[in-house]
């Protein structure tokens, strides 16, 4: 008789994160479909080296979010191949064959402000950390390469993935700050994949790291009640591997660990 193979408990209480999705459309030309996108990259992430169970909430609107946060434990941003839609900062678009994702616009935007009133956990990647800049009052540069004194952050095209996403230039943080002691030392490699960035920084955000070229590559919310940081990189990419990266993955996840803590107390104590 086949025995079924056994899940032991740590693995049916862990954290929950919410990853919202990308909408895109799939398939040949004329022949496409809408569907809801999520890279495996920023889930395997997520569980691996923040010891959390990464969720999503299809077609999951605004009007949702109170409900939805108190399901979960963190939230996390990820990168995307698409754009916040410049309407949100004031700007028109400057390059129309770029890709954008007003639906997603729609929910994280929003999203953000509500992890902050809410002390949710909060992680933000590439994608995720200019959505987080917007939906506080920031802007961004639409083409970073173009502007005088910029480095060209975007990844080279030909090239593997693995050198894609290899150590690109430097990053320099604060002395001392959360970025500087999960790196070890106040200054780190990081890879390069955006063509975005940080155009004015929003009020209430505090620049962690600069690139060498002066752009803003780490944040933080001030005075958030938990974990709420993002970065312009992707430490999700082989974060097994990368001491700096795990521990940014480690420290949001520990985050998330004390939300759940205290969530099951209080359904513990709801209960009796």
């Amino acid at each position: 008789m086949r025995q079924t193979p056994s899940i032991s408990s740590q693995h049916l209480h862990l954290p929950l994160v919410w990853l919202p999705a990308d909408h895109r459309l799939l398939g040949e030309e004329g022949h496409q479909f809408p569907f809801l996108v999520l890279g495996e990259k920023y889930a395997r992430a997520v569980r691996q080296c923040a010891g959390a169970q990464p969720v999503m909430f299809p077609l999951a609107d605004v009007a949702q979010l109170p409900a939805l946060l108190g399901l979960v434990d963190g939230v996390m941003l990820t990168g995307s191949p698409s754009n916040v839609h410049p309407s949100h900062f004031g700007q028109d678009v400057l390059d129309a064959g770029l890709p954008l994702d007003p639906q997603r616009d729609a929910l994280t935007l929003a999203l953000v402000r509500a992890c902050r009133d809410a002390g949710v956990p909060l992680l933000g990647i590439c994608r995720g950390f200019q959505e987080i800049n917007v939906a506080l009052g920031g802007s961004l540069e639409q083409s970073v390469h173009a502007r005088e004194g910029r480095f060209d952050h975007r990844d080279p095209a030909g090239v593997s993935l693995e050198e894609a996403y290899g150590p690109a230039h430097e990053v320099r943080f604060v002395p001392g700050c959360a970025f500087a002691q999960w790196a070890g030392s106040d200054t780190a490699q990081v890879n390069s994949l955006h063509g975005q960035g940080i155009g004015r920084l929003a009020d209430g955000l505090r620049a962690l790291g600069h690139s060498s070229d002066g752009l803003v590559e780490a944040f933080e919310i001030e005075g958030a009640a938990e974990f709420a940081c993002a970065v312009q990189w992707h430490p999700e990419w082989n974060c097994q591997e990368n001491p700096f990266y795990q521990a940014i993955f480690a420290a949001f996840g520990q985050a998330c660990e004390r939300r759940h803590a205290s969530r099951t107390r209080e359904r513990a104590s709801a209960g009796h």
